[in-house]
């Protein structure tokens, strides 16, 4: 498993979960129970892997892979190239690399995503 975690494109994965998932979260709570039917990520992300490991549990092993989301503020000014940090997704994998869980933290508050929540 430490091989898998040393040789792996960490950053393929979570592309490929993106794309799957079309840069939409479905059904988010946010830290002041907010809903979100859906949140919509911009698709010119860039991802920096923060941290990776391995765990296990009675019978399984699992890898686990944190990622910082980042967007370009300004599109326009191709000189300058500023991010903002607008969350983290955690994405779990069994030991053959089969995806089984996520955990998103959204900044909310960021104009960089788009929102949508259903009103009474």
């Amino acid at each position: 498993m430490t091989k898998i975690l040393e040789t792996i494109d960490s950053n393929a994965l979570v592309r490929e979960h993106l794309n799957a998932c079309n840069y939409t979260v479905c059904g988010y709570w946010d830290e002041e129970d907010t809903y979100y039917e859906e949140i919509i990520l911009p698709h010119n992300l860039e991802l920096e892997l923060s941290s990776s490991s391995i765990g296990f549990t009675d019978k399984e092993r699992f890898l686990k892979l944190k990622f910082i989301l980042n967007a370009p503020v300004d599109a326009s000014n191709n000189l300058s190239h500023k991010l903002q940090k607008i969350g983290e997704i955690v994405l779990i994998f069994n030991e053959s690399l089969e995806f089984l869980d996520e955990h998103w933290v959204l900044d909310v508050h960021s104009p960089l995503l788009e929102l949508k929540r259903k009103h009474p």
